[in-house]
Formats: C-alpha cells, sequence, structure tokens
C-alpha cells in the first residue's frame, strides 16, 4: 500500500499523555492473550506513566511518531539512534483494526526515509505470532532469543530481529 495520506508525525513532550491513552488502547485489546492481564497492566503503568515517557524521550533520546493515516492518528512508534546508522525501533503499535492492510509496511517504508538507517534492531515477544511474521514479511531475521527481567517476577521472552539494508 503506497498511500499519500499516511505520515509520521514528531511527537514533543507535551503530547505524551496522548502516547499513554494509545498504548492502553492498543495493549488492551493485543498483548492480554500474550503475556496476559497482570503483566499488560504492570507494563503500561511502569512504562507509559508520565515520567516514564518523559525519561525515554529526555534521557533515552527515544524519538516517538505519531501514525496518521487519512487524518486519523492510528498508533505510534519510538526509535533510538544506536550507532553507525543502526535504530533500534522500540515500539511499533497500530490499532488492531488498522493491521492487515498493508498500513505497518508502509510506515516502514516512511520510517525508513525519516531515519535513514543502514540497520534496524527489535524485540518481540516470541508468542508474539502476528508481529513476528510482519518483521519476516519486512525482511527482518530473527539475530537471537533473550530475556529480559522487567520486575516483580515478569519476564520478557523475546525475539531479538535485525534488518539490514
Amino acid at each position: 500500500m503506497q498511500d499519500s495520506s499516511l505520515l509520521l508525525k514528531a511527537v514533543t513532550s507535551a503530547d505524551i499523555e496522548k502516547i499513554a491513552d494509545l498504548a492502553k488502547i492498543i495493549w488492551q485489546k493485543h498483548y492480554p492473550p500474550i503475556i496476559g492481564q497482570q503483566q499488560v497492566d504492570y507494563m503500561l503503568k511502569n512504562m507509559y506513566n508520565h515520567q516514564s515517557l518523559l525519561s525515554q524521550i529526555n534521557e533515552k533520546g527515544q524519538q516517538f511518531y505519531f501514525i496518521i493515516n487519512k487524518n486519523e492518528t492510528i498508533g505510534f512508534l519510538s526509535v533510538t539512534n544506536e550507532k553507525n546508522d543502526c535504530w533500534m525501533l522500540n515500539k511499533l503499535y497500530l490499532f488492531e483494526e488498522k493491521a492487515g492492510k498493508g498500513i505497518g509496511t508502509a510506515i516502514l517504508e516512511e520510517l525508513k526515509k525519516i531515519i535513514l538507517p543502514k540497520k534496524i534492531r527489535l524485540t518481540v515477544n516470541r508468542n508474539n505470532y502476528k508481529s513476528i511474521n510482519f518483521y519476516f514479511k519486512n525482511g527482518f531475521k530473527i539475530d537471537s532469543v533473550a530475556q529480559f527481567d522487567i520486575g516483580e517476577g515478569y519476564i520478557m521472552d523475546d525475539f531479538i530481529m535485525v534488518w539490514v539494508k
């Protein structure tokens, strides 16, 4: 899908409440079957509160973008420039009803025009089959498997995937 009405709009710290609101909607529909409701609640509380989002932007250098299609905000993403044009795709979230229509692929292409990466890395839950297949379809390969302790007994069991230009 090449859609001229699709755009990525840079987020400022003034927009972080909207990021938190979008995350709550998207995560509540997508993640409970994958990681369970308790872990979803824990992660939303800890990763998408005002202070955490400010830290992600100001201290961790994450660049957030709203995903806008036909003048409607339908999701968001964030990236971090790690080094030598290697970027970490920290987040890529779309409303579930927008998935499977080519929008995600168009978003990745638009993002590549903005950041001009040589390499993109990301982590994805090993049970998140829809997302894993989406990344495979878009040229990503599994690089390794990793587990991350995120506190209170919760573990992220992820694939690390990479795309190389």
